[in-house]
Parts: structure tokens; sequence; C-alpha cells
């Protein structure tokens, strides 16, 4: 099952779904992340979290523009940190967002995702907005913000319920680390975190 709770604290919900709605070319990493999912909810708890894990791990590297998302994550302090440490938290908000989903998404019960045919355009972005339908309980409206990289749209930010951000709700959290620890503590922080959701 989809642990929707969990998936709501961490603003990592993400779609299940069936057929591409919409055509705008914005709309195919969405489409992609939500075949995945799909794919690890049906291997079940029978293909553990590592099982999970390392088959979700390809579509995220896809779907995602994880090195834009930490830096925007980060803040002004990007500017002053290490090549070093920027690797490592690169690294650290990977295996954070690979884990969380395998954590979360560990079964099936028949869910579905729809995406609006109508894909926002802000600027350089475009907003392709998702709807998780489940057989029993509410819809869950998720909306994801991507950017081109290297000619292809990349997922940089994730709103629940089409209105929370990821990447402030991580601006936010990061920020008191980083003001205590600098880059290497929010390493371990997000490791930390990454350790908690494969538990």
């Amino acid at each position: 099952m989809i642990r929707l709770s969990g998936l709501a604290a961490l603003l990592l919900v993400a779609p299940v779904a069936a057929a591409a709605q919409t055509a705008d070319p914005a709309g195919a990493p969405v489409q992609a992340l939500n075949d995945g999912l799909l794919a690890i909810m049906k291997g079940g708890k029978a293909a553990g979290v590592s099982g999970r894990s390392a088959k979700i791990a390809p579509v995220v590297d896809r779907a995602f523009d994880i090195p834009l998302m930490t830096r925007l994550s980060v803040g002004p302090a990007w500017t002053t940190t290490a090549p070093g440490d920027q690797s490592a938290l690169v690294a650290a908000i990977r295996k954070l967002t690979i884990a969380q989903y395998a954590s979360n998404f560990d079964g099936w019960s028949g869910e579905s995702f729809k995406i609006a045919p109508q894909v926002e355009t802000r600027g350089t972005d475009k907003l392709v907005r998702t709807t998780l339908v489940a057989p029993k309980g509410d819809s869950t409206a998720i909306a994801y913000r991507l950017r081109q990289s290297g000619g292809q749209w990349k997922i940089i930010d994730v709103f629940y319920q089409n209105s929370v951000s990821q990447l402030a709700t991580r601006r936010s959290d990061f920020a008191g680390v980083l003001a205590k620890g600098g880059a290497k503590a929010l390493v371990t922080h997000l490791d930390q975190l990454s350790a908690k959701a494969a538990n």
C-alpha cells in the first residue's frame, strides 16, 4: 500500500498512473515516474526496500534534476560550499529521494493516477498537475515543476496538494543544519533521513 501520511510529511508524494494524458513533452518525465512507481508497488514487500530502491533509482535519475534541486534546496550557501561537499550533498539528496520512494511505495491496492491535459508555462518552467486516485479515500493533488536540462524536461520541485513546495520546505529544514554545522552536517542529516526511510 501507499503510506500517504508519510508521503505528505516528506513532501514526496508521487503519482501512480495509467496512460499519459498530455501531449506536452514536459509530461513525459512525470509519466515515467508514474510507471516506475507502479512497477515497484506491484513488486510489493517481497522485493524489500533494497530491491525497490534498485528498481526506482534509474527512474529517479531520468525524471529529476537532482543537482539543481540540491542547489535550490541549499540556497545561497551553495555558492560558498566546496565542490567536494556539493557533490556529497547531491549524492545524499539522490539517496534520500530513492529511499523515500522505495519506502512509501511498497504495495499496490488499485491506485491510479491522472495527469491533467493542460500543462502550465511559468517563465522557463512548466507545471504538470496530477491527481492520485485511491479506490477508497480522497484523491490527492500533486503538481510537478519542470525545467529543461540538456534539452530534456526534468522535475525540480513537487507541490503537495498543489501548494506545499518540497524545495521551500527543504530549504527551511536545511538552513538551521547548515548554520550550525555546514555542508558536512547537512550530509549527515540527509543520510540519517535516508536510513530512517529505509527502516
